[in-house]
């Protein structure tokens, strides 16, 4: 038995959202009670227990879209002249990038972030992974380097038309092989789904065999779906239909499956998404930055869809994420009211609402029977912290690097900004390493 008490605890429980001076009871590798810290103490004399020291104690942070591969692309210098348009980005950085990768830097390539993941407090991600040199094992490799960092994963292989029918064909393998392990292990921590590029990379034939294969397997997809006008303008002019109607004719949309981004979707669409329970994932500062357009989120909201936050591989950060995700749909829209609400519920509400049902348990809350994923932030309000106001001081006064306490699954990842169980500088050298003979073969 567990206590981490002694701290102001964010619930993200209605029933009773703050405590001031609270307590998590964990046993094993779930939260048994919580409450105030005195209280707990004395229910439970004989636990060990962590001193909070009035920091902030919260649920572990959820990224519902991110790439891990993308690490080497830090510091890389295009041998092009710089991309124009979403295709360039593509053509030019990501699609040469992974093709180079083999098994050894994927692996590394995934532990530098899930690092960065742990000091931000993200303690469950959901992976969509590419290497068509190496697509046998990549999963696995994958799963090898969550499981030595501790972080509660969800892994898919983007299956592609782009590198030929035998990768395609690898592709699906490694999704099924991967989606097979994780049923028969039943392990709380891993979990796979079943990759898609885009639309646009994906014809109806390998669509039909990605359903053939996935039939009776009880998972969901995890597609980029509509995060570029051109990949829309293609769906249009290939199938005559959009993207969104394209992937419901083939039965890819369901309660268990990531539709990625959604940014050219319209009301159609959106009522499809909807209709469908679709989870969609919203990544603010790659749509940003790839200059691919807004998603109509506040719409998706405003409907009903399930609109998590991912970063797409922009960060490791989600509370940044939370931050660009606020004052992008301000800008946007035009409007200072709006996106304070909606940020808020992406992270918290709709990210924990998709992680359990992926994991079959409560995640993002800390509530009885959840997982115990929670983060210790070093944050000092200024000004009074409340239930009323508890947004307010996430969003203004809180960062990932905050973070000096991560616990996921029972178990105390990082404490105090050290990660006992991790030899970072020999990983971090040996991916700076691996980085620059990657970047020497593109």
């Amino acid at each position: 038995m567990l206590l981490v008490g002694n701290g102001r605890v964010i619930t993200r429980d209605d029933n009773q959202p703050y405590i001031e001076n609270g307590c998590v009871v964990v046993q094993d590798n779930l939260i048994v009670e919580v409450g105030a810290t005195n209280d707990m103490q004395r229910n439970y004399p004989a636990a060990e227990f962590i001193d909070a020291r009035s920091r902030v104690i919260m649920p572990g942070l959820i990224n519902t879209h991110t790439h891990l591969y993308s690490t080497f692309a830090r510091g890389l210098v295009l041998k092009d002249d710089p991309p124009e348009n979403f295709p360039q980005v593509l053509e030019r950085l990501w699609w040469r990038l992974d093709k180079t990768l083999t098994l050894e830097d994927i692996y590394y390539s995934a532990l530098v972030p899930l690092i960065d993941c742990i000091k931000c407090g993200t303690t469950t991600i959901f992976d969509h992974h590419a290497s068509p040199a190496a697509v046998r094992d990549s999963l696995f490799g994958i799963a090898g380097a969550t499981g030595l960092a501790g972080i509660r994963s969800c892994l898919c292989y983007e299956v592609s038309d782009r590198d030929g029918a035998a990768v395609t064909a690898q592709g699906i393998e490694e999704n099924m092989e991967f989606i097979a392990h994780c049923k028969q292990h039943n392990n709380s921590m891993i979990k796979g789904m079943f990759g898609l590029h885009a639309s646009f990379t994906l014809s109806d034939e390998t669509l039909r065999q990605c359903m053939t294969a996935v039939e009776g397997s009880g998972v969901g997809f995890h597609v980029h779906t509509a995060e570029a006008r051109e990949d829309m303008d293609h769906c249009l002019k290939n199938y005559g239909k959009r993207i969104v109607e394209r992937f419901d004719d083939f039965g890819i949309l369901g309660p268990k499956t990531i539709a990625a981004h959604c940014v050219h979707v319209n009301d159609r669409e959106i009522e499809l998404l909807l209709s469908s329970a679709t989870n969609v994932a919203h990544n603010p500062e790659s749509n940003m930055g790839n200059a691919v357009g807004c998603a109509p989120v506040l719409k998706m909201l405003d409907r009903g869809v399930r609109v998590g936050l991912g970063t797409d591989g922009y960060t490791c950060d989600m509370l940044e994420s939370l931050k660009v995700a606020n004052i992008l749909h301000k800008h946007q829209q035009r409007n200072p009211s709006v996106g304070w609400a909606e940020s808020v519920a992406m992270l918290f509400e709709h990210n924990s609402a998709i992680g359990q049902t992926t994991f079959g348990r409560p995640l993002g809350k800390l509530i009885p029977g959840g997982y115990a994923d929670m983060i210790i932030v070093d944050y000092n309000p200024p000004t009074p912290l409340s239930s009323a106001n508890l947004n307010g001081h996430v969003l203004f006064g809180m960062t990932g690097r905050a973070v000096d306490t991560t616990m996921i699954n029972g178990r105390v990842i990082m404490a105090e900004g050290k990660l006992p169980g991790i030899d970072e500088q020999e990983i971090i050298a040996k991916s700076r390493e691996l980085a620059q003979k990657v970047w020497q073969r593109i």
